[in-house]
């Protein structure tokens, strides 16, 4: 595992928002300082000082299963 500061796709940057944002709520303390009142501008506040980070996991996470005996044969037309 890695930790990351720069994100490699937005969509992973909305995740990361959302999750610091629910700690926000939950009673978190913003990391920085801020005049929005919501939760989720403070999260993109916070990820754009560089405040924030993730854990990448280097591990795939879809395996293959090992399949023991003959295997399946493909029937071609």
């Amino acid at each position: 595992m890695t930790i990351e500061t720069s994100f490699d796709s937005n969509y992973r940057k909305v995740l990361v928002a959302a999750r610091r944002a629910r700690q926000l709520q939950n009673g978190s303390q913003a990391l920085v300082p801020t005049r929005s009142s919501k939760a989720c501008r403070i999260a993109q506040d916070e990820i754009d000082a560089g405040k924030i980070a993730y854990v990448k996991n280097d591990q795939a996470e879809v395996t293959k299963p090992l399949v023991e005996g003959p295997a399946i044969p493909i029937l071609l037309s």
